[in-house]
């Protein structure tokens, strides 16, 4: 069992009697999956854009929110706003989010977007050290991570891998942000949209990905020659350039 204490995490906790048809109401995934485990999600904008991701945590009497934590105030003051009347509350826990790889301590989750991220658990200790090499795993498995890949207020999650993560259910009902959504889903084809690509040279995430001098998308997490990027994918054939290095999508 390889594990540590995930310290760029916090665990925020929706309680009340209404916490369940709250975050129904909210969220892209179906809350009632949190019988089978965890359950990963995302707060959208009115607009259908990506606003914050998380996973939500089954609990004795809450509804936990696995979030990065600098998202998490930013997420707890946004659930403020939806509440109104309903009999929610919305505090920071006192538990602390661990991740690792191999076989999981007992009262550990599998993480739901990928076997590769290994399992969650939920502890009240800290845990050891960070030592495993995420980044690797989520270029090499085609996972976005808020900030780099998934930029809120501007990400549309459907364009960045959501529903082979898991992150969205077509069947659940409304959610904020969820009838844009739908017509993304039921588009021919996505146009735009989250792809691994090949870096041969020196180049660095946030930099403009080039095709016969035309925008062609933006490299966003490397891992050796490997990288995430999102590319146009009209212009995304052959050889293209981000500042001097050759990039190459793949597949």
């Amino acid at each position: 069992m390889t594990g540590e204490h995930a310290a760029t995490r916090v665990l925020l906790e929706v309680s009340g009697a209404d916490r369940v048809h709250f975050l129904q109401g909210l969220v892209t995934n179906d809350v009632g999956k949190l019988e089978q485990g965890l359950v990963y999600a995302a707060l959208l904008s009115p607009q259908g854009k990506f606003l914050v991701d998380f996973l939500m945590v089954p609990l004795p009497e809450a509804i936990g929110l696995d979030v990065a934590a600098d998202q998490a105030a930013g997420l707890a003051q946004r659930l403020g706003l939806y509440k109104l009347r309903a009999d929610v509350q919305i505090t920071q826990s006192a538990l602390h989010v661990q991740r690792g790889l191999g076989d999981a301590p007992a009262g550990a989750y599998r993480d739901p977007r990928h076997a590769a991220l290994g399992w969650r658990a939920y502890e009240v200790a800290q845990g050891t050290p960070p030592t495993i090499d995420w980044a690797a795993i989520r270029v090499a498995n085609m996972i976005p991570e808020t900030g780099i890949e998934l930029v809120p207020n501007e990400s549309f999650i459907l364009e960045m891998g959501f529903e082979a993560l898991g992150g969205v259910d077509f069947r659940k009902g409304c959610y904020v942000g969820q009838e844009v959504t739908a017509r993304m889903k039921h588009k021919t084809e996505l146009r735009k949209g989250l792809a691994q690509v090949t870096v041969t040279g020196d180049a660095q995430a946030g930099d403009a990905i080039m095709a016969d001098g035309k925008a062609a998308g933006t490299l966003l997490t490397r891992s050796g020659d490997t990288a995430l990027a999102y590319l146009r994918f009209d212009r995304a054939k052959g050889a293209m350039l981000a500042q001097e290095a050759i990039v190459t999508r793949q597949g």
